[in-house]
């Protein structure tokens, strides 16, 4: 259907309502101007003063007081939910009170008194500091831990639905709410243990849903160490019962990138704010009181007060919309099914939307900047999502879920995109799409992320892992797919087949060969554990009908497999096999060696591969040398003609023996074949002769997946140790008559770690010679692209287009002239007509190469080019261009100016401290500027799932000195909080940069001599 532009349509609000509200928040929920709202005190008591009355007037207050006091016990019995006005304005009772409405929460021991608080408050809360003390040292004396120090929740409880009330106040970036829980008691218990961070509780309470009434709280606490909040009651929960805890609250809608979090963006000249939450994976905890780990599943209702010029959104459609009269609106959503808490969002916003409907009904919004909206930005986004929609109900055999799927464009966020059922969130440049000024590149990376999010909405949100240490039941999935759904958008892209090597498998394997990888699926014990898990495998639909709306473990998705292969006559344990590959950590290399003297046997040995032999490997009580596989290893026979049909070699042993049949003087061995198994494949050196002979003479006798895996494999076996280093090198030379891009692309995503190994080495530019003379007829035969500014984004030739920008890279990277001129000379151009007509796939190249070639001025015209684009796709390449720079000064400038908010984005600024990095003139100005700004840097990220992680990984992954190792390592001995697995992990990169550096450089250059010299 035809797309239409719309506005939610609010009442107008003026500032004399929004002064009045804000006036009446902040008597009311008694907020400071401080970090966190005080705690809501009791009501102070008058003094006793002589009263002269009628009789009359005594005899009528009495019996008022005993109707009232019958109403409130008719009340009771009948389970009437009231509001606890006088809590929230005067504050509520004192825990320990007769009532079951237990007051603000203690503050953890050793936090500051809150403002207002009196001395007999502070007793209060001693006396019940003294009472937990002695409760954890009766269960110390048990030797067990309490409920509320484990690292998961106990299981005596479990919600069953929750009814969230918020309001958002967005003048002063605060927000109160109310959670009622409905709970079932599993194991009877006198603790309520729930998630809760960083937030102030005013008032608690707990009922019966039938006719007992309250249940008395002695008192509530925070245990900061386990994020939890605890509830101590004065009696046992019963067993098999339903109860209902309340709790109001209030907490800060944040300055960063986690929980409920605001986010800004400026229209003609002012600036707006919106709110927005980011859950995953530990964060729900944040904005409400909950059961934050995602085998709690529940269902939610929903409600949201705020400002009227504002409009919010959630997982469901919008039930009914209450207008008050001073200018606010409360927006009532639909309850959702059942669902975890990490992805459950919401936002609250002034974003306009356009819409469209699947074939089934499915409503899809994409919701962004008004500015965007109007340009159309969101269109492609919108469109392919109908599509996708389509695709999957038709693919799973599973309808979608929900009524509505929304699509949130924000400025800020911490990862690409979030998979909210409902509400998908996505930062603005992995889903704003400009046809006029996008590249290829760019929309491809637009159309993945946004194939990957809506798989989700069945692996992830449908069916949800039973723990994080299962993660990959949905990650890996979605990963998959995003190569599975964009060729579904583009048959001729040819995406699953051929880009899921490089960019997915080659990707994962470079981290999974370091000694201080981890297992697939691993044991993970708190919150901070969880950003170690996410990784990558696939699986399909029986397992969606089945699980839906529940969870599932790792041991489900086997059953299902082994299920699905009896019906068609095959007995396999799957789980068996599969244990192997998801419990251990690392993958193999298998080394098939020709036996020269018995005729058509080989002997096959697999061995854990890891780039650094030396490293010390994660679990000391077990070495490399007991890992174990079962690998299916596919295998053919082939000659300068042909190739033979492959076999198939179950490898269960260290070490096995083979008989090949055909296996002739001249022909070569191929393992691996299409490299479908997890592994990497090393030959002997005449098998590697032979192979190498093959692609000279003709290398389409071998797969294009072929051609692409023995490079990847021959790099990366040079660079553990496992092949001589110009065994790869030597491979390289067929590539001048390959016209397939994604060998190529193999190729230069293999020569990029070695490059960033070599570019600060005195003999560099022998390296540097050598690729040009590769690269060089090549690039004559592709030339550059043509200004394609009034052509279709989506060009006839996906696989030409692709492979000249990887040829053009290449070039323009490593030096040569004719690249270097016509960079040059488009830059120029584009300043003096101020009219931009580079074409579009390969802006990045041409903008990167003038700033590194080109005086400061050219630095200060993309600068201010970055900030006056309101394109996203072109603010991306400008900022990192910017980073290309050779001139230090400017470098450090850049690198400064990343910490300002205003001027680069939050998730934006790690991207230029690492780019910075990987520029050998700025290397070491970033690892210094990590260094010194480690703090700010921890604080902002810390806590982001993959952000400090990223950051540690892309400043050090390229040191290569034994003093930039001795700076890494006494660093790590002083630095305070956070990513202690990150750092591991760098300081065994650089340790085998290192290592590489002393054991092969040498050799390498002697080799590029000799070769140079022919």
């Amino acid at each position: 259907m035809a797309l239409e532009e719309k506005r939610e349509k609010r009442p107008p609000v003026t500032p004399m309502m929004i002064e009045e509200e804000a006036a009446l928040r902040n008597g009311s929920r008694g907020l400071p101007p401080g970090p966190w709202a005080e705690a809501a005190g009791p009501r102070p008591r008058t003094t006793e003063r002589h009263i002269a009355v009628h009789k009359r007037l005594v005899l009528g207050f009495a019996v008022s007081i005993l109707a009232l006091l019958a109403v409130t016990m008719i009340a009771v019995l009948l389970s009437v939910r009231f509001e606890e006005c006088g809590a929230a304005a005067d504050g509520p009772p004192r825990a320990g009170g007769n009532g079951s409405l237990s007051g603000a929460a203690r503050q953890p021991p050793g936090a500051e008194q809150p403002p207002g608080q009196s001395e007999e408050e502070a007793r209060g809360g001693e006396a019940a500091e003294e009472e937990e003390e002695e409760e954890e040292e009766e269960w110390q004396r048990r030797r067990e831990l309490p409920p509320w120090a484990r690292p998961r929740l106990p299981r005596h409880l479990r919600p069953l639905h929750y009814n969230l009330m918020l309001s958002a106040f967005m003048e002063n970036f605060t927000f109160s709410g109310e959670v009622n829980v409905q709970l079932e008691v599993r194991n009877a218990s006198r603790y309520i243990v729930l998630h809760a961070h960083r937030m102030h509780i005013e008032a608690v309470r707990v009922a019966e849903d039938k006719l007992a009434g309250g249940v008395r709280v002695a008192r509530t606490f925070f245990y900061p160490q386990t994020q939890v909040f605890v509830v101590v009651l004065n009696r046992s929960l019963e067993v098999q019962r339903s109860y209902n805890l309340k709790i109001i609250y209030n907490a800060l809608i944040e300055n960063e990138l986690l929980g409920f979090f605001r986010s800004s963006y400026v229209l003609h000249g002012e600036r707006r704010f919106l709110g927005v939450t980011q859950f995953s994976p530990t964060h729900a905890r944040k904005a409400f009181p909950c059961f934050d780990e995602p085998i709690y599943k529940a269902t939610f209702k929903i409600s949201i007060r705020h400002q009227a010029t504002y409009l919010s959104l959630s997982n469901m459609p919008v039930e009914t919309s209450v207008f008050e009269e001073d200018g606010w609106v409360t927006d009532h959503f639909s309850q959702t099914p059942l669902m975890s808490t990490y992805y459950l969002a919401w936002a609250v916003c002034n974003f306009t939307y356009r819409e469209t409907v699947t074939k089934s009904g499915v409503v899809v919004r994409l919701y962004a900047r008004p500015d965007a909206i109007r340009r159309g930005s969101g269109d492609y986004a919108l469109n392919i999502t109908r599509r996708l929609i389509e695709f999957y109900e038709d693919y799973f055999k599973v309808p979608y879920s929900l009524p509505k799927l929304d699509l949130l464009a924000v400025p800020k966020h911490p990862y690409a995109a979030m998979e909210n059922w409902g509400l998908s969130v996505f930062v603005e440049q992995r889903i704003l799409l400009d046809p006029s000024i996008s590249s290829i590149l760019y929309l491809l990376d637009v159309t993945m992320v946004i194939v990957h999010e809506l798989c989700h909405q069945w692996f992830g949100d449908l069916v949800t892992p039973v723990w994080w240490e299962d993660v990959w039941l949905k990650e890996g999935f979605a990963h998959y797919f995003e190569f599975v759904g964009t060729d579904y958008l583009y048959p001729g892209w040819n995406m699953e087949k051929q880009r899921f090597l490089t960019d997915v498998l080659h990707e994962v394997m470079l981290l999974d060969g370091l000694a201080s990888s981890h297992p697939v699926s691993q044991e993970v014990q708190q919150a901070s554990d969880i950003d170690r898990v996410f990784d990558w495998i696939a699986y399909k639909k029986d397992y969606l009908t089945i699980h839906k709306y529940g969870n599932a473990a790792r041991n489900d998705l086997w059953n299902t497999l082994s299920k699905a292969l009896k019906r068609v006559g095959k007995s396999v344990n799957i789980q068996e096999v599969m244990d192997q590959w998801t419990l251990q950590m690392g993958y193999p290399v298998i080394t098939i060696l020709g036996n020269e003297t018995t005729d058509n046997i080989i002997v096959i040995s697999q061995e854990r591969f890891v780039y650094d032999s030396d490293a010390k490997p994660k679990d000391p009580a077990r070495g490399d040398n007991s890992y174990l596989w079962q690998i299916p290893l596919t295998i053919a026979v082939g000659n300068t003609s042909h190739i033979s049909s492959e076999a198939i070699i179950w490898v269960s042993n260290k070490s096995e023996h083979h008989r090949i049949p055909a296996l002739e003087e001249a022909s070569w061995l191929l393992g691996n074949i299409n490299q479908t198994g997890y592994f990497r494949v090393n030959y002997d050196i005449r098998n590697w002769r032979l192979l190498i002979n093959q692609l000279t003479r003709n290398h389409e006798v071998l797969s294009v997946s072929n051609r692409a895996g023995l490079i990847d494999d021959a790099f990366n076996l040079a660079r553990a140790g496992y092949l001589p280093q110009n065994i790869p090198l030597e491979i390289m030379r067929y590539l001048s008559e390959e016209k397939d891009f994604l060998p190529w692309h193999a190729a230069s995503r293999a020569l990029y770690p070695l490059d960033k190994l070599l570019d600060r080495t005195e003999n560099y530019n022998i390296f540097n010679e050598y690729i040009l003379r590769q690269v060089a007829s090549m690039y004559l035969k592709l030339g550059w692209p043509t200004n394609n500014l009034n052509k279709s984004l989506v060009q006839a030739s996906y696989q030409h287009e692709e492979l000249r920008r990887e040829v053009i890279m290449l070039a323009c990277s490593f030096g040569n002239k004719h690249c270097h001129q016509q960079a040059a000379t488009l830059i120029s151009d584009w300043i003096s007509s101020n009219r931009n007509r580079i074409p579009l796939n390969v802006r990045d190249i041409v903008y990167c190469t003038g700033v590194s070639l080109m005086d400061e001025d050219v630095w200060e015209f993309i600068w201010m080019k970055f900030h006056s684009t309101t394109a996203v796709s072109e603010k991306k390449i400008l900022l990192e261009a910017l980073t290309c720079s050779d001139d230090r000064n400017l470098l450090n400038r850049l690198l400064n100016l990343s910490l300002n908010s205003e001027v680069v984005l939050d998730q934006d600024a790690i991207d230029v401290i690492i780019h910075v990095a990987r520029n050998p003139h700025g290397r070491d100005l970033a690892w210094k500027f990590f260094r010194e700004k480690w703090k700010i840097l921890n604080a902002r990220y810390g806590e982001a799932l993959f952000m400090n992680s990223k950051l540690v990984s892309g400043v050090t992954e390229f040191l290569n000195t034994e003093g930039e190792l001795r700076e890494l390592k006494n660093f790590i001995k002083s630095y305070e909080g956070g990513a202690a697995v990150s750092f591991s992990r760098a300081v065994e990169t650089v340790e085998a940069n290192v290592r590489w550096q002393r054991l092969y450089k040498e050799e390498l250059f002697q080799w590029l001599r000799k070769s140079l010299t022919q």
